[in-house]
């Protein structure tokens, strides 16, 4: 974890973060918890003045914040774009504009922004996340030119999968959506069912008829599948298929739009 290695490399460490209460393990190895709300200038202001209050100086600041509300651009909320915006780069932009001045004085110093590798890549449904991620990237590196006459480094992280909630999140978001709200959404996981059970090798008709759905329910030009019928769906591509990884790598081709091989033996 970013906090512990610095605090090994003998920085004094406060992690922020909305929830405190969850950081009791990093106060046990000796990092201070500070609470932080992105979405609120009071709260970024209080928890930097607190900061500078008691140390001379901030030295190294990495933003680590983040998270996807994913969904069909047509379906997400634009109040929802707006949050992801001020948590994701408005937040970050914030805590840049408060810690600079301060930085600049010790003309060595170094701001990291963790971005992602949706930053240079883009996925079907995370068109708001994806938009957030290209417009960290560039922040960073107009942010580096201004800032390298005064010694301050500006270091962008683009990392891939890793081990914490995100993805719990981002598809408990999409639960929460009203089913209507998801008609593109939808729409589209439904036409990419239908492609991937077609390049592998699968009968969509016999997965439809065991699903007990209609066998000309991809071809409708209208959204039409529910989180029910999405679940017995891939139950019967499960019962059909010898082949059990198939609804994994359904469900990922449907969110991804990843492509797939059509090398591979028909399951049914």
């Amino acid at each position: 974890m970013v906090a512990q290695e610095l605090k090994s490399a003998g920085f004094k460490v406060y992690a922020a973060a909305r929830r405190v209460d969850r950081m009791a393990d990093l106060e046990k190895d000796g990092i201070t918890p500070a609470a932080l709300d992105l979405t609120r200038d009071g709260s970024i202001a209080a928890c930097v003045n607190t900061i500078l209050s008691k140390e001379k100086s901030i030295d190294v600041l990495v933003n680590n914040a983040g998270y996807g509300s994913y969904g069909a651009i047509e379906d997400v909320p634009l109040e929802e774009g707006r949050r992801q915006f001020e948590v994701n780069l408005f937040g970050t932009a914030r805590l840049i504009r408060l810690v600079t001045p301060a930085m600049r004085e010790q003309h060595y110093e170094k701001i990291v922004n963790i971005s992602s590798m949706g930053g240079k890549i883009w996925t079907k449904f995370g068109g708001w996340y994806h938009a957030t991620k290209y417009a960290v990237e560039g922040l960073s590196d107009c942010l580096r030119m201004e800032l390298q006459p005064f010694g301050i480094d500006v270091v962008v992280v683009e990392p891939g999968g890793i081990k914490t909630d995100w993805g719990l999140i981002a598809a408990e978001n999409l639960k929460k959506r009203p089913e209507e709200g998801l008609r593109m959404t939808n729409f589209l996981i439904g036409r990419a069912y239908r492609d991937y059970l077609s390049a592998m090798g699968f009968c969509v008709e016999q997965v439809l008829k065991k699903a007990g759905l209609p066998e000309d329910l991809f071809a409708r030009q209208a959204p039409c599948l529910g989180a029910e019928e999405y679940f017995r769906f891939l139950q019967a591509i499960e019962a059909l298929s010898p082949d059990k990884d198939a609804p994994v790598r359904l469900a990922f081709s449907a969110w991804t739009g990843a492509s797939v091989s059509k090398s591979r033996q028909p399951g049914v």
